[in-house]
């Protein structure tokens, strides 16, 4: 799989950011695509998915002010970031994989940076 995306930056607390990955490779509308952060010295969190259907889900940490969404004629997944607070600042990494299979076999892409600071 080759992702590329973009997006992403500095926004105040309560902005909004978005963030768009572009996949490529494979047949995407049979996968899991998502998007999962990482905080230097911490584990990754997977923050959101949706499914090869189209149902979302989202970690607790983000419920209510992301949104993920996805465009299967164009190969993209697309992040919307609302009410950002300062602990959402992390590399953000877009995701693939196999329904429901755990987020170790997944594929990731670079990452972009998300820094949410007044």
């Amino acid at each position: 799989a080759h992702f590329e995306d973009s997006g992403g930056g500095l926004v105040q607390p309560g902005g909004s950011l978005t963030l768009v990955c572009s996949v490529s490779g494979f047949p995407v509308r049979d996968y899991t695509l998502g998007w999962a952060r990482q905080v230097p010295g911490k584990m990754v969190e997977w923050v959101a998915g949706v499914y090869k259907n189209g149902n979302d889900y989202y970690s607790d940490s983000v419920k209510g002010r992301f949104h993920i969404s996805r465009d299967n004629r164009n190969n993209t997944v697309t992040l919307q970031m609302n009410n950002l607070r300062p602990e959402d600042t992390a590399l953000y990494y877009c995701a693939t994989g196999i329904d429901h299979s755990p987020i170790s076999t997944f594929s990731f892409g670079q990452g972009r940076q998300v820094t949410v600071s007044s």
